[in-house]
């Protein structure tokens, strides 16, 4: 999975970094190297709990969409 992911240098020092398709998911580091590696497990996390919310709510029809 290829996502994209925002990197942007906070005032106080260090980094924030955010991923536009995955709503909320956020993390920083005060290297550019920690941020992308937080991050990273970040949307690891974003993404098992996602899971788990789709495999607990039987209701949920779970789709591909390509444009």
């Amino acid at each position: 999975m290829i996502l994209k992911i925002l990197l942007e240098k906070s005032e106080e020092g260090g980094y924030t970094v955010t991923v536009p398709s995955l709503h909320g998911c956020i993390s920083e580091g005060d290297t550019k190297e920690e941020a992308i590696k937080n991050i990273r497990e970040a949307i690891e996390l974003y993404l098992e709990s996602e899971e788990e919310v789709s495999a607990d709510n039987p209701n949920l029809e779970e789709l591909e969409l390509a444009i």
